[in-house]
């Protein structure tokens, strides 16, 4: 796995999402807000980065700058210094990181920045009911960024040697196990790898000629092709289908008499 600060070496305010917010410090919040204190384009959306910013972190204004207010603040695991927001003066800011404490807590945008032994921790403290007791929507978060498997077993065979249990732990697997009486709800957790979106290419119209020499993918269009089956072919032999040739009326065989209600059911006893 790429090495975060390696990662993060390149990253600015600018390019922050709620995502990546998840892989810096609270001192990293001062330094890239710092990094872009004098960028125009910062000062004019600085509501929308901090929302990123907050998307992430807990960010107190502290109006009391005393030291004894800062050691509170600290006390309680915050980092305390200035930021300009404008250019007439600094505030002060206390940052702290928001906690994943319980199941939630998670998102789809921080779901990716824990491990699996940090789930299994979350899961661990809000558990009683094992994995069907999680709502549907959290289930969602959780397997968009973790393999889960489950099995429920008696406790004297759980932990059966070849069995799921050591096969799953062998295989890079963490762990939870759920008391359910004398049975026990094994819940398995690996973070999935991250996997490269497919590429595609379009060919735009107006270079029909050339392709892109590095299109991935030939699109065929196909969507405005007739299927076989609709395609009309016309025949020489048929004849035109006029006013002249075609009735919709029975010949009931009767006068040229408007056709009644009587006639009808006569034909039908006919």
């Amino acid at each position: 796995m790429e090495n975060k600060s390696e990662k993060n070496k390149g990253l600015t305010l600018k390019t922050l999402t709620k995502s990546s917010a998840w892989d810096i410090q609270e001192n990293d919040v001062f330094r890239l807000w710092e990094g872009s204190e004098n960028d125009s384009d910062v000062r004019e959306n600085i509501r929308h980065y901090q929302d990123i910013l907050r998307s992430a972190f807990m960010i107190e204004e502290v109006k009391d700058d005393s030291k004894a207010m800062k050691a509170k603040y600290e006390k309680q695991g915050y980092k305390v210094a200035q930021v300009r927001i404008d250019e007439s003066a600094k505030i002060t800011w206390a940052v702290k990181k928001r906690p994943i404490v319980r199941v939630t807590d998670l998102t789809y945008e921080n779901i990716r920045h824990i491990s699996a032994a940090k789930l299994v921790e979350v899961l661990d403290r809000n558990f009683g009911g094992g994995w069907d007791s999680l709502s549907q929507s959290i289930k969602d978060i959780i397997e968009s960024g973790f393999d889960i498997s489950t099995t429920t077993l008696p406790k004297d065979r759980l932990h059966k040697k070849g069995g799921m249990y050591e096969k799953k732990v062998a295989d890079g697997y963490d762990v939870l196990e759920v008391a359910k009486g004398t049975w026990v709800e094994a819940i398995f957790a690996k973070l999935k790898p991250e996997s490269e979106k497919p590429r595609m290419k379009f060919a735009s119209l107006c270079d029909e000629e050339e392709l892109d020499e590095d299109a991935d993918v030939e699109i065929e269009d196909n969507y405005n092709k007739p299927d076989e089956d609709d395609m009309e072919i016309d025949d020489p032999n048929d004849d035109e289908i006029t006013e002249d040739n075609y009735s919709t009326m029975m010949d009931l065989g009767g006068d040229d008499d408007d056709i009644t209600a009587d006639s009808l059911e006569d034909y039908a006893d006919e």
